[in-house]
This record gives structure tokens, sequence and C-alpha cells, in this order.
């Protein structure tokens, strides 16, 4: 049997924008808690966030954003950040997502190459003064017309709507098509640079419904969801999710924590919960987890990175989830693209990533010859449907090189399926690594490394990491009598590109493994890198 499966549902796909899905949800929810951000004691019932995105998107057209123009997000995890989401998506403008990690050279990339008109930000998060690194770019990001930070610019923004009624924003709202752009995530690039993932109506309001369907959601749900909003996992498998079915979006705080989610999960009486195998790791391990009555979970995901088999057992047992599920997808994708289903035996749950999504097709090739391979070969996954982004924004070639002519999006991740349309993920041919759920593409590293004076050349790579899944490691080859460290480049890389994304691990070098061409052997440097980690390890042991 070929390794392809299509994801037949008799349920059918949403064919309306997320303003008129939410306008649903509001007439058949109204008074539920859709709503509620712990860390900023705030809460509102659908109705109340219905009005609020009213106000917002009354705001930004009084503003003189237009449908099409960028407002820009660059925040963790705020109402502002929920309101902003939908307001934009009612009134037509393309929300670009910000990393709240990006320093000035990622913040100044996104910014100029999405052509961002408006740009609202907090004034600072985990002691970055967004502020001031937004002051080092303003002058190179010649369509950035306004900013507000929401710590004191808020109200004073949402006064604006005064000058538009409300039939104004329901008359823009009706000439909106589901198929429009409405959402750009930027992803690490192999070539240096970020790619603005381009996401329409279409694309993330069905990600986030199935999501939902999957899950089991109704109006009597209430999500924690502790994982960042800028990212597919809380926007869409997070808010869209919710919104869908009714269900209240719980948010323990800016960032993770484990204590606060607990917390959260507890006394908000949450019958879900979000996180990648770490955040569950953390939240296990608390010395403070038994105090927590944890028992109004049911079902939760788990998601970034492969989840060991005894944190599942425990996450099951300890922290009452038997429904727990495994999603895999990237942000190209929507994301998801399978996922095990509630009733999935545990050896599935862990040893794979689940099956196709409802009205997904998904198929292994043979990277050298794009031929389906039989089940349980290994190749390249691919996957095809109303999940597959528009394409990259104002990026042809880096759209043709993803999506071919079939429509197919190619993820680059090394997959086998087996004869019951399980899929597990074995490999990445990209080289990618994925540091507790974060992507870190070593190309993107590797430029930035190269910028130094003293560096000749870079190379970086994942190793395994008992914490982080993988950690980023890099050899370099520095100019001879440089005297550079590893902890000079560390202070480099400091305030300039995003922390997950510094090098734990260097290793100075003369020449890296090639091959007889010419090409640099990264699986050779990987085998390296471990035997020594591993020699060194059990020198410490011995020396104590």
């Amino acid at each position: 049997m070929q390794s392809y499966a299509h994801g037949t549902s008799p349920i059918p796909l949403l064919g309306e924008t997320i303003g008129e899905n939410l306008r649903r949800t509001v007439e058949r929810h109204g008074e539920r808690d859709a709503l509620v951000v712990r860390s900023q004691s705030y809460r509102a019932t659908y109705r109340e966030l219905w009005d609020s995105t009213t106000t917002l998107a009354r705001a930004l057209i009084a503003s003189g954003i237009e449908p099409g123009d960028r407002v820009g997000i660059w925040s963790p995890n705020r109402f502002e950040w929920v309101v902003t989401q939908y307001a934009t998506a009612r009134m037509g403008a393309i929300l670009v997502n910000i990393n709240p990690a990006y320093k000035s050279s990622e913040l100044r990339y996104a910014l100029k190459q999405s052509g961002v008109k408006l740009l609202l930000l907090a004034r600072g998060f985990r002691g970055a003064d967004y502020v001031a690194l937004l002051d080092e770019v303003r002058n190179d990001c010649p369509d950035l017309e306004e900013t507000i930070v929401l710590d004191g610019d808020w109200n004073e923004l949402l006064r604006r709507s005064k000058a538009v009624a409300e039939s104004e924003v329901a008359d823009l709202e009706r000439t909106l098509q589901f198929d429009e752009p409405i959402n750009i995530q930027y992803t690490s690039g192999t070539t240096g640079f970020p790619k603005g993932a381009t996401l329409s109506h279409h694309n993330i309001l069905n990600n986030g419904f199935f999501i939902g369907e999957t899950l089991g959601y109704t109006e009597r749900d209430r999500v924690c969801i502790p994982v960042p909003f800028y990212h597919c996992f809380g926007m869409v498998l997070g808010n869209l999710a919710c919104t869908t079915h009714g269900a209240c979006m719980v948010i323990p705080g800016e960032a993770f924590e484990p204590l606060t989610a607990l917390e959260t999960t507890a006394a908000e009486r949450c019958t879900a919960l979000y996180g990648v195998p770490t955040m569950f790791i953390a939240e296990l391990s608390h010395p403070r987890f038994a105090e927590f009555d944890l028992s109004s979970l049911r079902t939760g995901i788990m998601a970034g990175s492969p989840c060991p088999v005894e944190v599942m057992k425990k996450v099951q047992s300890l922290m009452h989830m038997p429904e727990v599920t495994i999603c895999y997808g990237m942000t190209e994708t929507s994301p998801v693209s399978t996922q095990s289903l509630l009733d999935d035996p545990l050896d599935k749950r862990v040893s794979t990533v689940g099956r196709v999504h409802p009205h997904v097709e998904i198929k292994i090739i043979d990277p050298e010859t794009s031929r389906i391979v039989p089940h349980g070969t290994p190749g390249e996954l691919c996957t095809r449907g109303y999940c597959v982004m528009l394409g990259y924004w104002n990026n042809d070639a880096a759209t043709r090189e993803a999506i071919d002519v079939a429509g197919w999006m190619h993820t680059g991740d090394l997959a086998t399926m087996d004869a019951e349309g399980y899929v597990n993920i074995v490999g990445r041919i990209k080289d990618m690594i994925i540091r507790g759920g974060e992507n870190v593409y070593p190309r993107e590293v590797e430029e930035y490394l190269l910028t130094h004076p003293d560096v000749v050349d870079a190379q970086v790579i994942g190793i395994p990491s008992e914490r982080y899944g993988e950690e980023v490691m890099a050899w370099v080859h520095a100019r001879p009598e440089s005297g550079l460290t590893g902890e000079a480049l560390t202070s480099f890389c400091k305030g300039r590109i995003a922390s997950y994304k510094i090098p734990a691990h260097w290793k100075f070098v003369d020449s890296f493994p090639m091959t007889v061409t010419g090409k640099i052997q990264k699986f050779r440097m990987r085998e390296v890198s471990i035997a020594e980690l591993h020699l060194e390890r059990a020198a410490a042991v011995t020396t104590a």
C-alpha cells in the first residue's frame, strides 16, 4: 500500500470569514465567558468580546487602515492581542505576528518585508525594551506610519472609534471574501531571512474549527492557553478552536510559567490544557504540583516535539487528561495536518503524530524521485488541501520552492506511514532544529555569526538535550590568533538575535568534515559532537 491518506469527513468546511463565524458564535453564546486573562484581571463574555472587536475595528478604520493593509502586533499574550486578532479580521486588515523574542535585526526585517503600516506593541517583555528596539529600526521602515504602545496608547486608540459608525464595519465586513489573506506569520528561513507565511480566513478558521471538533469542544469547555499567540499554536489551536465552538479562552499570563499555568487551570476549572512536552514536564515536576485540583481537565494538546512515554502516562493520569492529543503541522499549513484522536491507544500517541486531519491530504514521497513510497518506508511528508498557505509574502521564488504545481506543500520532514494511516516523524531534510518547541533554522544563525569580524565560517547543528529536546551548537572557524571564545560570541548574539537561537555549545575548528565534492557533512558533525559531549559527561562523573 502507498503512503497516502485523505481525511474524509461528513462535516463540511466553513465557507465564511472569521468575523462571520464569530458573529454566529456570539448569537448562540453571547452571555458565556469568551476570554479570561488572569494576569490582567480581564474577563469578557462573547458579547463583550464582540463589542471590543467592533470598537477596535472602527478605531483602525478611523486611523486610515484599509482592507489589505498590514497591522503588526509585537506583544506577549494579553487581552489586546486577542481583540486585535479578531478586529483586524473583521475589517480586512492583514495581521502580522511579530515574535516577542525578536531583537532589532529580526524586527527590522519583518516590519519592512511585510510593509506594516501600523504597529501595536507592548512597552517591553522579559527585560527587552520594545520601544527602544523600535527606535533603532524605525527609520528603516518606510511603510510604518504609526505605532501604538499598548501600555499607554490603547485607550486613546479606541477613542478614535467615535469617528466611525458601527454600520461602516458591518458594510466593510460584507465585502470580505474568505480566501483573502488575513495573517502573516514569519518562519525562520534557510536563506538567512524569515519568510512570511500568508494565511487566509479559510486556512486558519477551518483549521481551528477542526481542532475543536477533534477535541470535542462545546460551549462548556474552558481552555488554558499558556502557549504564545504569535504562533499558530496559540492563535489557531487555541483561540480559533475556542471561538468556533463557544468555548472560553483562558490565558494564564504573558508567557509560560508552570506555577501560573497550574494555578489558572485549577482556579478557572479548565477542561483542556495546551503545551509542548517541556511545559508539561515543568508542570509535573513543580514542587507545588500536588496542591492543585486538576480534576476538571479531560483533554488538551501536546505538540512541538515528540512526547516521552512516561510523560504522556503522567499527563493522562496525574493531570487527569485521558483524552490529550498530539498534533503535527507547520505554520505554512495553518498549522495542523495530522492529529491523534481522543481515544487513540497510548502507543500511537507517543510513537506517532496521529492520522490525517479532515479535508486534508498527505503523502510520503521519495525526495529524489517524488514518487509515493510504500507504508513503513521513510520519505518526505507533503500536505495538500484547504490548510496550505496562500504563499510566502512577496516571495514568489520561495513559494514555488515550497508548493509544487499540484498544490502539495513540501514540509522537509522525513516521515513514515503505517497501514492504519498513523504518521511518524523520523527526521528533517532541512536540518531544522526544534528547541523546546521553537523552530531554529541553522542558516539564519550561521549568517548572523558570519557578521562577526573574527568568524571565518560557522556551521550550526542541533544536538540532543534532555530539557529542550534539541539544543543549538555552533562549529566555528575563527581567524588565526584571534583568541575568539564561546563567551565572546554568546555576548555578540545577545540582544541581536532571539535568545532561543543563541548556541549553547561552541566548538572551534580549522575545518569542517566534507564530502569529496565539498559539501559539509552535518550528520558527521553531530556524531562527533554527541560523542564528545558523552565523554565530557563521563569525565565529570568520574571526577565527582
